[in-house]
């Protein structure tokens, strides 16, 4: 079984980037070394990007029976799940077009899959860093939705287990890695992702430098967030919510061991007057030890006192002041301020002025609800059945999306039926242009729907909460109706 780390990718990646280019910086420093050649990867919030470089596969054959196999373990339970588990491969005689096929069972697969694949793959052949003799170059771009991957999960260390073959005709190579890997899952290997995207520095906080991804400097006085549209990610006017980690100033973390620091305080109140109290909270962090991410817990000692992050360890989160559930504390703006002591006690390192961090805590989803379903006025009940008398006769919807703190994010109507069918009625986001700072939603929004068939139909309501945990939103709610429609 073999490990490699991810490293962030801070641009996204094409097919036609060279190891020897930038985007691919600091990938071969973590590269994984299997019999034929070695693998690099690089992952950024939507794809993860791979390179094969098969160095033994020095013959310029594009187009004949070369071919890759990619698997992956989607649920990671190190045992093949029937029409769960996929397995990558390239259409015969077309190095360039990649499918996916799901296990049926130890190297049985559905074959590939008649869909449109988002994911990429590349056959190249030429030179890199690991060899100035020209060989095969097999480049991949994986989307993380299709591996299951959701980077938000930043309470676990994020990971995939895989295994792939390479194989060349001339010359007559195949190489499996792991052994047996299309028939036994149990001794796959392991891939961490990166989710350490570099912050700039002059858009961190002098102290606390960010919440999640987040730049505190990007956090108005009202304690919402805005970033611009290109960032990792896209707050408007967000407000807080779920499980927060304040990450310090790599700058400032790195000088406070220099001039004493051992140890640090947090700080917090509700609102913006009165005295701050001692913030308590605790946490857990995953640090690698050489081969593997364990965990690692953190929490005050009996003073209240924090212990210095290491800034020499891998954290799967580096530079975290601390987290805390922000479920636990009241809707509404709360402050934070951090303080860092030598081993007398004595405060060390404070900046002019003192930084004061505001977050609009707000872990409420809006408020959905279907006020009505009418076809000519009248009320269709759930699971009511309409005959329509008209073929183009519309069914009439009153819904609700309401978020009474004003941060809703957008809302849809959605009619639902048959295998996979739907249609959108309704959607509306929030836009800070033309609806400038918060944004409540409507007690009564009216949407019509024409069904294409005769059918049992849903009628779905969602709605989602302009509240971040830094790494992306969180909050939604959902509802729904059935009826079933028939069409003369």
């Amino acid at each position: 079984m073999g490990t490699i780390k991810s490293t962030w990718a801070g641009t996204p990646i094409s097919l036609d980037d060279q190891l020897e280019d930038a985007a691919w910086s600091g990938a071969q420093d973590k590269q994984m070394k299997f019999d034929g050649g070695f693998m690099l990867a690089k992952n950024d919030a939507k794809y993860l990007y791979v390179v094969l470089d098969v160095v033994k596969d020095t013959h310029n054959d594009p187009g004949t029976g070369d071919y890759f196999w990619f698997t992956f373990d989607l649920n990671r339970n190190r045992a093949i799940t029937p029409r769960y588990d996929v397995n990558y491969g390239n259409y015969p005689g077309n190095p360039n077009k990649m499918g996916r096929q799901y296990y049926l069972g130890a190297g049985r697969w559905t074959g590939l899959l008649n869909e449109v694949q988002k994911s990429e793959c590349k056959s190249t052949f030429g030179t890199s860093p690991n060899s100035s003799t020209p060989h095969r170059i097999w480049k991949f771009k994986f989307r993380l939705t299709d591996l299951k991957i959701n980077l938000l999960w930043w309470w676990f260390s994020s990971y995939t287990k895989f295994g792939f073959r390479v194989h060349s005709n001339k010359p007559n190579l195949n190489y499996d890695t792991p052994a047996n890997f299309f028939r036994d899952f149990s001794k796959l290997h392991t891939l961490y992702f990166s989710r350490k995207p570099s912050i700039s520095t002059a858009d961190l906080g002098p102290v606390m430098g960010s919440v999640g991804l987040i730049p505190t400097t990007k956090i108005n006085s009202s304690g919402r967030a805005t970033t611009a549209s290109n960032y990792f990610i896209y707050a408007r006017n967000a407000a807080f919510g779920g499980l927060l980690n304040v990450i310090g100033n790599r700058t400032k973390m790195n000088q406070l061991p220099g001039i004493g620091a051992k140890k640090y305080k947090v700080f917090h109140r509700k609102g913006t007057s009165g005295g701050f109290s001692e913030f308590v909270t605790s946490w857990y962090n995953y640090k690698w030890n050489g081969s593997d991410y364990v965990l690692e817990a953190s929490s005050p000692d009996s003073s209240n006192f924090y212990k210095m992050p290491n800034s020499g360890v891998d954290y799967s989160i580096d530079d975290l002041l601390f987290q805390f559930n922000s479920t636990k504390l009241n809707t509404g703006l709360h402050q934070f301020k951090v303080k860092f002591y030598n081993n007398a006690g004595i405060e060390v390192g404070a900046t002019s002025p003192e930084q004061v961090l505001g977050m609009y805590i707000d872990n409420n989803v809006p408020e959905v609800s279907i006020n009505s379903v009418k076809y000519k006025n009248a009320e269709i009940g759930a699971c009511g059945i309409v005959n329509l008398q008209n073929a183009n006769d519309q069914i009439d919807v009153d819904f609700e999306a309401f978020d009474t703190e004003g941060n809703l994010l957008d809302y849809s109507l959605t009619a639902r039926w048959g295998d996979g069918d739907s249609k959108n009625i309704v959607y509306k986001k929030y836009d800070p242009v033309t609806t400038p700072g918060n944004w409540k939603g409507s007690h009564h929004i009216l949407g019509s729907f024409k069904a294409e068939k005769t059918c049992a139909h849903s009628f779905n309501v969602y709605a989602r909460a302009r509240t971040t945990n830094g790494y992306g939103y969180v909050g939604k709610n959902t509802t729904y109706r059935y009826v079933t429609i028939i069409k003369p």
